[in-house]
């Protein structure tokens, strides 16, 4: 495969952490690729090493054995070349909405006058302006979480990590940003890798799913999503959605050896 066409690489990452029991391993050798503009779930047992995996690929973390690629140059260890988006929305409480994207836009280089006109657009075109100058503490938990993804999708790195961001959100409320998600990732297609529990998250927004094993854990299945985008809810009731849930969901469940 070109350079071009692959966001990101990951080859043989493993990781362990020292205690006084000796090392842990968490990670035994996870091998995995994102195309440009592909959207990849990682899905696993609690405990599997899904954020571990996230902070080794924004360097936040060292390795202790594999590399990461990104667009074809090793960044294994190096920090500045992901979009993150965390499980809470971590909005500074002291700015505005606004002023939340705008310091975003300005750390990544934009200046003052420039970033205030993208924020103000950004806004409306997500229905949020008439909160614009509310502060996050007036937001409901779907609100803040479409300004946390707005913030990383302005970021200026093409590649979005997306860890559980919907996980704390009541049902009903998981279910409208998931929809709002498609909606705003089908007209930008930047290339995510999203770490979720929820075996339908998955299957409705991916277009591959990596399934991991407990830890230490290794790939169990690689599985490419077969439905046409854009995608509805209805898609809930599929006879094929539901046969590749119950197929997942058995390969979450399978006794460690």
């Amino acid at each position: 495969m070109s350079k071009a066409q692959w966001a990101l690489e990951l080859k043989d990452v493993r990781k362990s952490f020292e205690s006084r029991g000796g090392a842990k391993e968490v990670l035994g050798g996870i091998s995995l690729s994102v195309r440009d503009g592909e959207f990849v779930s990682i899905i696993g047992p609690s405990g599997s090493g899904k954020t571990t995996l996230f902070q080794l690929i924004g360097g936040l973390a060292p390795l202790s054995g594999g590399e990461v690629w990104m667009d074809g140059r090793n960044t294994t260890g190096h920090r500045g070349h992901i979009a993150y988006m965390p499980q809470q929305a971590s909005l500074m409480p002291w700015r505005t909405v606004r002023g939340n994207i705008e310091l975003a836009l300005q750390i990544a280089g934009i200046d003052r006058k420039q970033a205030r006109a993208k924020a103000t657009d950004w806004l409306a075109r997500i229905e949020l302006d008439a909160y614009a100058d509310s502060y996050p503490h007036a937001l409901s938990g779907g609100m803040q979480q479409r300004i946390s993804f707005l913030r990383a999708l302005l970021s200026p790195q093409p590649f979005m990590l997306l860890d559980e961001p919907f996980g704390a959100l009541d049902a009903l409320t998981r279910q409208q940003m998931q929809q709002w998600l498609l909606t705003i990732w089908e007209a930008n297609r930047r290339s995510v890798l999203l770490v979720t529990h929820s075996i339908e998250e998955a299957l409705l927004l991916s277009d591959r799913i990596i399934v991991l094993s407990a830890a230490p854990a290794v790939i169990v299945d690689e599985i490419v999503v077969p439905f046409a985008r854009p995608r509805k809810e209805s898609l809930w009731t599929d006879p094929q959605f539901n046969a590749l849930k119950q197929q997942i969901y058995e390969q979450l469940h399978q006794p460690t050896v």
